[in-house]
């Protein structure tokens, strides 16, 4: 098959770099490594007479021994001409036109080169930025030398060239991934952020998933620009931030996350409940251990609910929420109901929560009130609810924080193991462990956001008997 005319016209261009190549015997990327569907994709568009390389994130994680996450592909081929090379092809995006090859559940993501949105040599495709420099739309082709100064960090602008197996470093990446420092392509930090403020957020995920010490001229322009982070579209901030905190480093993520000023500019509410100088660490604190268990569920290969982080992190604003319309004479139910939808109302302005996840997230706040209440055939009945072990693994993780009793998470964990008949008699014993006769509980769970005794703080024993909930919303 001949080769159709590139994307643009080639233009020669003293400033753009000459790559470094690494050999095939330079590197340690053998093809048994890559997914078979990836490596397809690659043939074929070599040998219909397309430029075709494996770029990216795949690259980088086989350079560190790592196995990659998914493996994108780069080529000079446009969109238009992948699909009529793949018929499991669907065309979308219209920020970042791009090509997804389908086979069966995995796809492979093939993008065409691309030229920096200020490049004057055509203008085949469109391109347009905000006020504030944002890209929003970026379709102009181009070679792969524009393609890689183009991309955000050097350690993912690495090429493996499946004509020949070598890999191509136009920007230093392998240098600084050896090194271990993650940094900018070009040397005007602050234009690379404006250009797409997620950048800021890549960075946190990359150094704390990675352990890349990020360049002191990103770190300077991170905390410069922070603000500009409530820019960006609260639907694509929903993404981002599942990746930051699913990444198997969560916790990390939020420290840098804080330290940077990212985290208030997305979640403004929960930033200002860990404030608080009297209650914040502790608030706090359950959102850590939420994320601790994350990151385990994760690193086991275990499976994650979106819907559970979210409840984690908006937790202690539905909590202020709460206890200041109860304060105000408000009855507790109506109080609860109505913060849980003004603090979910809120949240999306800045980070969006899709309908078929927030209603997870309602429903596991809505289940520690009525976890509290396990007398008779209402328990029972409980423990068949589609969304009990989310909210029975959101109670353990507020019980070892000091947000909740204890004895309750290991009421319903022993409850769990019995069989019908210890069921029945457990729910309709009566008194629960250690409790007053109706509720089973050491009085009221705190689900409120009343300052805690100090005798209190740091959760008790609960690190003994009581389980380690799989906090990833049991689904």
């Amino acid at each position: 098959m001949t080769k159709a005319d590139p994307a643009t016209p080639t233009r020669p261009d003293s400033e753009l770099p000459e790559p470094r190549v690494y050999e095939r015997a330079d590197h340690g990327i053998s093809r048994a490594a890559i997914d078979d569907n990836a490596l397809k994709v690659l043939y074929r568009l070599r040998d219909a007479g397309y430029r075709a390389c494996l770029v990216g994130g795949g690259v980088r994680d086989l350079l560190l021994g790592r196995e990659p996450k998914d493996f994108d592909v780069a080529t000079d081929a446009t969109p238009e001409q992948v699909r009529g090379l793949f018929r499991n092809c669907r065309l979308i995006g219209r920020r970042f036109r791009l090509a997804h090859v389908l086979f069966g559940r995995e796809m492979i993501e093939v993008a065409t080169f691309r030229a920096p949105h200020d490049d004057e040599s055509g203008d085949e495709g469109q391109v347009a930025l905000s006020e504030e420099g944002r890209i929003l739309r970026d379709n102009r082709y181009g070679t792969i030398e524009q393609d890689a100064i183009r991309r955000d960090f050097s350690v993912n602008a690495l090429y493996y060239d499946i004509e020949d197996f070598s890999v191509l470093d136009y920007t230093g990446g392998v240098e600084d991934l050896r090194a271990g420092v993650l940094r900018l392509i070009g040397d005007d930090v602050e234009t690379r952020l404006r250009e797409d403020p997620v950048r800021m957020l890549r960075a946190v995920r990359f150094s704390a998933k990675l352990g890349l010490t990020i360049a002191p001229e990103v770190e300077a322009g991170i905390h410069e620009l922070a603000s500009l982070m409530q820019t960006v579209a609260p639907a694509r901030l929903f993404d981002e931030v599942i990746k930051l905190f699913h990444s198997g480093a969560a916790v990390t993520c939020l420290d840098e996350l804080e330290r940077f000023g990212l985290f208030e500019a997305m979640f403004p509410e929960a930033a200002d409940c860990f404030a608080d100088p009297d209650v914040g660490p502790e608030r706090r604190q359950f959102l850590v251990e939420s994320l601790l268990n994350t990151d385990k569920r994760i690193n086991e290969g275990l499976g994650v609910n979106p819907a559970f982080l979210y409840a984690a992190i908006l937790w202690a604003p539905v909590q202020v929420a709460a206890a200041q319309r109860i304060d105000d004479g408000e009855q507790e139910i109506p109080a609860w109901q109505q913060a849980m939808a003004e603090v979910l109302d809120r949240q999306v302005k800045t980070v969006s929560i899709p309908k078929r996840f927030s209603l997870i997230v309602r429903e596991i706040w809505e289940l520690q009130a009525r976890l509290e209440r396990h007398r008779g055939g209402r328990a029972l009945r409980l423990l068949t609810h589609p969304r009990f072990r989310a909210g029975y693994d959101f109670l353990c993780l507020r019980a070892r924080a000091g947000d909740a009793d204890p004895e309750l998470c290991r009421w319903w964990t022993e409850i769990q193991e019995q069989d019908e008949a210890g069921q029945k008699a457990m729910a309709g014993a009566p008194k629960g462990p250690k409790g007053d006769g109706k509720s089973g509980t050491k009085g009221k769970s705190r689900r409120g956001g009343r300052r805690r005794r100090r005798g209190r703080k740091g959760g008790g024993d609960n690190t003994g008997p009581a389980p380690k909930p799989d906090a990833g919303g049991g689904e």
